[in-house]
């Protein structure tokens, strides 16, 4: 019973993302944004973790549940405005996944577990936690740091590159070294990486 409850969930955290405004383009078709960032989280957990717990899975699905709903805009410019509106959409994601699992019918113990996972604490000593953390990273790296390159210099790239790898466990590092990225992102990630005395602090 409890298993088709999980599958529910999982099923009804996809549909809510399914509603993001915003889009990704993929082989020139458009998907709702959310929904493809949450498959991506998903599909890295599962290869960082082939059994991963109850709490993981549905915890993959719902990091980021309608993100689109408190928009980056809606809190002031500057770095503590930024970590306002970060430390906002944590609380607002974990309160509505939980009141969507609280519906269904899902253990407390199960829902204070995803509840943990995003709001990331625990690290690194839980292993769910880092495990959500680590595929967070990776899917930055396999399918954003790209774009994020081309918009940016390479002095603030290089400092993102940095405060990722230090999130990352050292087993997700060395996956890290293995992602086949263009040459030119390729080469910022080697560059970043040497540098290990450049000062940054972590998210």
């Amino acid at each position: 019973m409890q298993v088709s409850k999980i599958d529910e969930a999982i099923r009804r955290f996809n549909a809510e993302n399914a509603r993001d405004p915003n889009s990704i383009v993929i082989d020139g078709t458009p998907h709702p944004r959310e929904l493809v960032q949450a498959e991506r989280l998903a599909a890295w957990v599962h290869r960082l973790n082939p059994a991963p717990s109850d709490a993981l899975r549905l915890a993959a699905h719902c990091q980021h549940l309608r993100r689109w709903e408190i928009p980056r805009a809606s809190f002031p410019e500057g770095r503590v405005g930024y970590l306002k509106w970060r430390k906002a959409l944590s609380r607002f994601h974990a309160d509505t996944a939980a009141e969507l699992m609280r519906e269904l019918g899902i253990d407390e113990g199960t829902i204070a577990a995803v509840r943990r996972i995003n709001l990331k604490q625990g690290l690194p000593n839980d292993s769910d936690t880092q495990t959500i953390e680590d595929a967070l990273c990776l899917a930055f790296l396999e399918y954003e740091l790209a774009e994020f390159a081309s918009k940016h210099d390479s002095a603030k790239v290089s400092e993102i590159l940095r405060k990722t790898w230090r999130k990352m466990s050292p087993g997700a590092q060395a996956t890290a070294r293995q992602l086949p990225l263009p040459p030119a992102v390729e080469t910022l990630v080697r560059a970043a990486l040497a540098d290990s005395s450049s000062p940054s602090d972590a998210q």
